[in-house]
């Protein structure tokens, strides 16, 4: 499905933790996000990230959001995105953690 010079379409889903969103789901292609929807969480504030999301590379969003809290939870919706981004990229280059 990919290679090490490029990734192809594909979809994606993740189920958070630590948060209150129950479920991420987004394609890449070409290591770029699309269509990126969050299943429960703040409406609003998600509705915000899947916007300036869209069209970005996942590598930039992964260095925006990873670490990011909300609250005092260890974690955020956002930095749940970083991680499902990293994982799913090495998961499509065959690296496993």
């Amino acid at each position: 499905m990919a290679n090490l010079g490029a990734i192809t379409a594909s979809k994606h889903k993740f189920t958070p933790k630590g948060v209150c969103s129950k479920r991420i789901h987004f394609e890449l292609e070409d290591g770029v996000i699309h269509r990126l929807c969050f299943q429960g969480g703040c409406p609003g504030n998600l509705e915000a990230l899947a916007r300036l999301a869209e069209g970005r590379p996942a590598r930039e969003l992964i260095e925006l959001l990873a670490g990011l809290t909300c609250g005092s939870k260890e974690t955020s919706c956002p930095d749940q995105l970083a991680r499902a981004l990293d994982k799913t990229l090495k998961r499509l280059r065959g690296v496993k953690r």
